[in-house]
């Protein structure tokens, strides 16, 4: 997902990577491309969801996401959304604002759907988009998404906007993931229409499950 290893030097040496990246893997955990691994590259900023987390997170959703209309923004490796389409999501939408990582998602999305499936199920509709999150969230339609996945950079000021999108792009029980280096409670959620179904605390990082705000 990122930038490109450099050729290897003279004979003997390892190659050289650029400063500061750095390849590794994550794996799917469930579903039809359970214990596949993904090669991603590390970047500044980029925080791929732990595989515990998003254990947690799915066993909150459910194992299966049949039928369901999800999108990823702030994509980043593609997680969380890669994950959801293995579970049977009807369509995954990855948005994604550097170059890089969306050729990486482009990527990883060919090697997905090439692979063949554990069982005969019909391939979800998988679709990588370079854009900004907050932006794709406002261009969804009313009431359009059953599932969004939201992990913007921790420094920047895009919760407030990128969730209050999320409560006008959901389905009426819809749910948004949100991941945030704070704890959100109902009182902040409550003016941006939306509030906490679950919530846990692993490491820095506060991972939430949220509801439309009853009116």
């Amino acid at each position: 997902m990122k930038a490109k290893v450099s050729p290897s030097g003279a004979a003997g040496k390892r190659p050289v990577r650029p400063r500061g990246i750095q390849s590794h893997e994550i794996r799917i955990i469930g579903g039809q491309w359970k214990r596949t691994k993904l090669k991603v590259a590390d970047k500044p900023g980029l925080r791929p969801t732990p595989d515990r987390v998003r254990e947690t997170l799915f066993n909150w959703l459910g194992q299966d996401l049949s039928g369901q209309r999800c999108l990823d923004v702030f994509a980043g490796t593609g997680a969380l959304g890669f994950e959801a389409a293995s579970r049977g999501a009807a369509e995954v939408v990855l948005v994604e604002q550097d170059a890089a990582l969306v050729a990486q998602l482009q990527q990883v999305r060919t090697q997905l759907l090439a692979l063949q499936p554990l069982e005969p199920v019909a391939p979800p509709v998988l679709l990588v988009q370079r854009g900004e999150g907050v932006s794709a969230l406002r261009q969804a339609a009313p009431a359009s998404r059953d599932l969004i996945f939201l992990d913007p950079p921790f420094d920047a000021p895009l919760f407030e906007p990128a969730l209050a999108a999320c409560a006008r792009a959901l389905t009426p029980r819809g749910l948004v993931y949100l991941e945030a280096p704070v704890q959100w409670t109902d009182a902040q959620l409550a003016p941006l229409g939306l509030a906490v179904q679950r919530h846990l605390k692993a490491g820095a990082v506060h991972a939430h499950l949220l509801r439309l705000a009853v009116a």
